[in-house]
């Protein structure tokens, strides 16, 4: 019988299933994630379109080769949020102590599951995996092991949409056939100098002496690797501490060669920074700024302040004034922005000044005639609402028309409408009401 049971949970395709569920349209079609310029990754890949070997971190361009009919649709962050939280909001029910590692992955170790035998933990997955469909609408596989390691091994084992229970008289039968890059820390250095001394799989590292590897990997990365690989793994599962910092960055589709468009990403990228750092209710005494030229050199610059900020124009004109030092000569192919220096009481005085008396009411000045309608540059994959119709997305634009397909998940498939593009009932929409 096992001591201790360690689960780790990872929702399936968690991007693109959520595009799936929220668009329903497209809940059998290979989906991918992402930007569509030159430049742009792929965030995310459904089951369908990995059959086609498209993967998460991919370019998107070769994405498209490998997958052509796929749907592309761009990311949803606050969506992908809300419905993290409700995972997670399960997961902590359902265990005293919940280590996220992501968006849509955990570890949990459930206190009533010490000294359980396997079929009581695969019970108590399936109830898990249920919980979680019936907050979310969505599929998570679950694994479940003797520690953190096999616990991820088995989740992955159990995708898609599946449950892995790995017993403790089977934890060999399970490692050992892995390649060695299974398991955590072993990296392209230490897979390839593992391969000069011909151990390719998990089981050949775990048979080796310990000595062996240690000479191989040197004595500390080599004797953790060496216990994993026999299953022994006693790191605990533990709450994350709070964020060191809040970033974003962005990879530009050409090059920037003016100054003034570098001033102006650098000024979108602190203020998506900023949503994040006023999301975490602290302030920031360090900005830090990455520039990437067009030869992939990469230079930052950083300035620390003695007061902590949620200044948003205190925080770009800083952030301004040091990616002009940064910036090389020939263009700019990446710029990030990160704050850090968090503390969580910011002096409210420095942030919300007095406004003083409030002014005298000015005198309402004439009606004006309504200006005369413009196209809207509405994008593919834009949340829209309209007061005849309901929620929907833009399925292609163009030409001064829109075609819209108007669906939510509650709703299930729905019918495609074209639109003109300037059309006053047609408006921009709040993701979170594809949940229907």
């Amino acid at each position: 019988m096992n001591g201790r049971w360690v689960l780790h949970l990872d929702m399936d395709a968690f991007f693109a299933s959520v595009e799936q569920l929220t668009r329903p349209t497209v809940a059998d079609r290979p989906v991918l994630v992402g930007g569509l310029g030159p430049r742009a990754v792929v965030a995310g890949a459904s089951y369908q379109a990995r059959v086609f070997g498209a993967r998460s971190a991919m370019p998107m361009a070769q994405a498209r080769r490998l997958c052509p009919h796929a749907v592309v649709l761009p990311p949803r962050f606050p969506l992908y949020s809300a419905l993290s939280e409700r995972v997670m909001a399960v997961l902590a029910d359902a265990a005293g102590v919940l280590e996220p590692v992501s968006v849509d992955e955990a570890f949990l170790e459930p206190p009533e599951l010490a000294g359980a035998d396997a079929a009581t933990v695969h019970a108590f997955g399936v109830r898990l995996r249920a919980a979680v469909r019936a907050a979310t609408g969505l599929p998570a596989s679950i694994g479940a092991g003797s520690g953190k390691q096999l616990a991820k091994i088995a989740s992955e084992l159990a995708k898609p949409d599946g449950l892995r229970v790995v017993a403790p008289d089977e934890e060999r039968a399970v490692l050992d056939p892995l390649p060695v890059r299974a398991l955590w820390g072993v990296g392209p250095v230490a897979e390839e100098r593992l391969r000069g001394i011909d151990v390719h799989t998990i089981g050949q590292l775990a048979d080796l002496d310990l000595r062996e590897v240690t000479a191989v990997l040197g004595v500390a990365i080599g004797t953790e690797l060496h216990r994993l690989a026999r299953g022994v793994d006693e790191r605990p599962v533990a709450p994350r501490g709070a964020a060191k910092q809040v970033s974003a960055e962005t990879t530009f589709d050409t090059d920037l060669t003016a100054m003034s468009a570098v001033h102006e990403a650098v000024a979108r990228m602190t203020a998506a920074a900023h949503r994040r750092l006023l999301g975490t209710g602290r302030a920031a005494r360090t900005v830090t700024v990455k520039v990437r030229g067009a030869d992939f050199a990469t230079a930052s610059r950083s300035e620390t302040t003695p007061v902590a900020s949620t200044d948003l124009g205190a925080l770009t004109a800083t952030a301004q004034r040091l990616a002009g030092a940064a910036v090389p000569a020939g263009g700019v192919r990446l710029i990030g922005v990160s704050l850090a220096g968090l503390t969580d009481d910011p002096p409210p005085a420095l942030f919300e000044p007095d406004p003083g008396p409030e002014p005298a009411p000015l005198p309402e000045a004439p009606a004006e005639p309504s200006p005369v309608a413009t196209p809207r540059p509405w994008r593919t994959g834009d949340d829209v609402t309209h007061p005849e119709h309901g929620h929907g997305w833009v399925q292609g634009a163009g030409h001064g028309r829109v075609t819209v397909r108007f669906e939510t998940r509650a709703t299930g498939p729905g019918r495609a409408i074209t639109l003109a593009s300037d059309d006053p009932a047609l408006t921009p929409a709040d993701p979170l009401a594809s949940l229907g």
